[in-house]
């Protein structure tokens, strides 16, 4: 299945136990209007996505957010997906951008390095949620 032309794209790391709540912590607190889809990184889309970045980006392995036709990594493809909650979600967006990009990404990669240690990897990937 193809991803809709124009539709914001998330990828996730298929095996890792904090991707796949992040996911699951997103689906029911979208905002009615969001249109954003979940796909694994190793995925076909999702590497097809990743073809077309920068060489810095591509090399980056972690979370990528493609919205709006600019792709997002690391905090900052994090913190855009306040944007695709409800309100009373979306108000931190602004609050977490005033943290600059380097102490964002320090906190990020601290997360990503042991996200494994405190979150079990699913045993089936179930984020791929049109």
């Amino acid at each position: 299945m193809q991803i809709a032309e124009g539709r914001d794209v998330l990828l996730l790391d298929g095996d890792c136990g904090l991707c796949h709540r992040l996911a699951l912590f997103m689906d029911p607190r979208l905002n009615e209007d969001a249109d954003i889809a979940y796909r694994e990184i190793s995925s076909d889309e999702g590497q097809e996505l990743i073809s077309e970045l920068e060489e810095w980006e591509r090399r980056a392995d972690t979370v990528y957010l493609f919205r709006d036709g600019r792709s997002f990594v690391r905090s900052s493809a994090a913190i855009r997906c306040l944007l695709y909650l409800k309100w009373y979600w979306r108000i931190w967006f602004p609050i977490m951008w005033l943290v600059p990009v380097p102490l964002r990404d320090i906190a990020y990669r601290i997360v990503a390095n042991n996200r494994h240690r405190f979150f079990d990897r699913p045993e089936v990937c179930t984020f791929r949620i049109d």
